[in-house]
């Protein structure tokens, strides 16, 4: 990106307070950045004083750039003290769930630059990957102060159809609760095969961080063929296989629990 913009991070919770630290760690000026959170912490009024962002500011200059992280209930009492700090040229970010750009459209009469974005919790650790869908009409300069945004948690993947956030929400929105389960999983299968709990747990937790990683680091490399890789004909893992991909197998299972999750994710929107 040629310059940094001014930056308002509108609800600096979970999500809102990864991206602000990630902002601030890819270097956005502190001085161009503005949060405004109606219950700030005592963590995020220490970061300001020690950063020197501005913290929940009277109305100014409007923010160039606006990343929208409230609770998605919030959306209607926070959209009076937003329209102070925004006009038409204002490009919003919204990561709240459920909210369609009509909705956001319908609450900020005259902002036509909105991306919906989809972003999960590995956020925080600067792993995250987020989808995230642009109105026309971004310029290619806005589109990279988005992407220097979005990308300073991790990965981005521009989507085509505003309708596939729901499956993005679904699918790696939701997804790291997947994983966690199946540690949970897993350890408790270790723990009835006669495991202590706690050595099950450490088992079960070190195995999937190392899979994860070894995803990482062999990007190119498709998951089918590091499993291949892991499995010898009539071992031990091809048992195991045998059972997880079977008919009635993890496939099918985590295709019904991903259309589950999208649909509720379509109810959300109403």
């Amino acid at each position: 990106m040629d310059s940094f913009v001014d930056l308002l991070i509108f609800g600096a919770g979970k999500m809102g307070g990864a991206m602000l630290h990630g902002a601030l760690k890819a270097g956005w000026p502190a001085t161009r950045i503005r949060v405004i959170d109606p219950n700030p912490s005592d963590t995020l009024r220490a970061d300001a004083a020690r950063y020197g962002f501005s913290l929940n500011p009277a109305a100014g200059t409007p923010a160039e750039l606006v990343l929208l992280a409230i609770k998605p209930q919030m959306l209607d009492s926070a959209a009076a003290t937003l329209k102070m700090h925004v006009d038409a040229n204002t490009v919003i970010v919204s990561i709240l769930a459920g909210k369609s750009i009509a909705d956001l459209r319908a609450r900020l009469p005259g902002i036509t630059r909105i991306v919906r974005a989809m972003p999960n919790t590995p956020a925080a650790i600067g792993r995250g990957i987020t989808g995230a869908y642009a109105t026309g009409g971004l310029s290619e300069a806005e589109r990279r102060q988005v992407l220097a945004l979005l990308q300073t948690t991790g990965r981005l993947e521009w989507l085509d159809h505003e309708a596939d956030i729901d499956s993005v929400t679904a699918l790696s929105g939701s997804g790291p609760a997947y994983v966690f389960h199946l540690v949970e999983a897993m350890a408790k299968a270790g723990e009835e095969l006669g495991l202590a709990p706690d050595l099950a747990m450490r088992l079960a937790r070190a195995t999937v961080e190392g899979a994860g990683e070894l995803l990482f680091q062999e990007a190119e490399t498709p998951p089918a063929t590091l499993r291949q890789n892991v499995t010898s004909p009539g071992g031990t893992t091809a048992a195991a296989l045998e059972v997880l991909m079977g008919q009635e197998g993890l496939q099918p299972l985590m295709t019904k629990a991903i259309k589950a999750a999208r649909a509720r994710a379509r109810a959300l929107a109403g």
